[in-house]
């Protein structure tokens, strides 16, 4: 697939960070535009309390920043190796490049940087993803690629992961991929409940809720880990392309310990020393036995007062 003068032809790629793109950058502004939100009122609380108060809400907002930007993210499981390999169909030419596959939760990236960069009379630095998503067709993609002339190391990795290849990839990732993905969305509601729940007079509920999440976390990363059960080697000449856990997947089980340990550290506490569990979240006795229900008479309306006494008198002198 050359031109008569020996120079490859043209094809034109939409190109696709394998670890940032559009929604997970979408991501991290709006979760850093709220935690600016938040910091703007940190100068109206007193004492003690704004170092609670801050601690609170920057750790809070990363467990939830994480629980959505991993869902857009390339990393969970990568690989890369530096290999001497053709670089088109029918012709004898080789490149020297660097590999890459990088697996995420809704398909794969497939890199091809040359080393040099420019080889061939041609820049060498691709960067293709195909998707598995709900609503697309990873073999249609994959079509496309072959009518493009992708290079065949692109060409080679992604046909492992089409519907008829004999490692059974597809399958196996496409329906991790959408377990975890559904975990970790369950996660991020039972995180957003964690936190209506910290805001209640019984923080305790709140620890409660945020080992849920966690454990959520943690089913999330079970779930994705299935798809290491299949037996497929990518294989470059005498060079072999191995996988394994990428960022993304560690910063999930992180952020899933770090919950355990919150949660934990609240509910021992609750138990242990619920006087310094309410000075952290800024409870005071006066308050919650208000919102829990506790008789309060204000001292604004006296006539509330004096009713209250004929009553308990009157009651006296009945018992009596």
């Amino acid at each position: 697939m050359t031109l008569f003068n020996g120079i490859y032809a043209f094809y034109p790629q939409s190109l696709k960070p394998f670890v940032f793109d559009v929604a997970l950058i979408i991501v991290i502004v709006v979760f850093l535009v709220i935690a600016s939100s938040f910091l703007l009122i940190l100068p109206g609380i007193r004492g003690r309390a704004r170092l609670y108060w801050l601690f609170r809400v920057i750790l809070s907002l990363f467990i939830g920043g994480v629980t959505v930007a991993v869902h857009f993210t390339s990393d969970w499981e990568t690989g890369q190796v530096t290999v001497n390999t053709s670089y088109k169909s029918f012709s004898v030419d080789a490149v020297d490049a660097s590999v890459g596959l990088h697996v995420g939760l809704g398909g794969i990236n497939v890199t091809l940087v040359g080393n040099p960069v420019d080889q061939l009379n041609e820049t060498i630095n691709y960067n293709e993803h195909f998707s598995w998503l709900f609503g697309t067709n990873y073999d249609h993609e994959f079509s496309e690629g072959l009518e493009r002339g992708l290079p065949n190391p692109i060409l080679y990795l992604a046909e492992k992961f089409t519907g008829g290849s004999p490692c059974g990839l597809h399958t196996i990732y496409r329906v991790a991929g959408h377990y975890a993905s559904a975990t970790m969305w369950v996660a991020f509601g039972s995180w957003l409940i964690s936190n209506i729940l910290f805001s209640m007079p019984v923080p305790v509920y709140g620890g409660y809720m945020i080992l849920i999440t966690g454990a959520f976390m943690i089913f999330s990363l079970l779930s994705f880990s299935t798809g290491r059960n299949a037996s497929c080697v990518f294989q470059f000449g005498e060079t072999t392309l191995q996988l394994a856990y990428g960022v993304s997947f560690w910063l999930t089980l992180a952020t899933g310990l770090l919950c355990f340990l919150i949660g934990a550290v609240v509910i021992t506490l609750h138990y242990a020393r619920p006087n310094l569990l309410k000075a952290f979240f800024d409870l005071s006795e006066d308050e919650e036995e208000m919102l829990l229900g506790e008789v309060y008479i204000n001292p604004y309306f006296p006539h509330t007062n004096s009713a209250l006494s004929q009553s308990d008198f009157s009651l006296t002198i009945k018992s009596s």
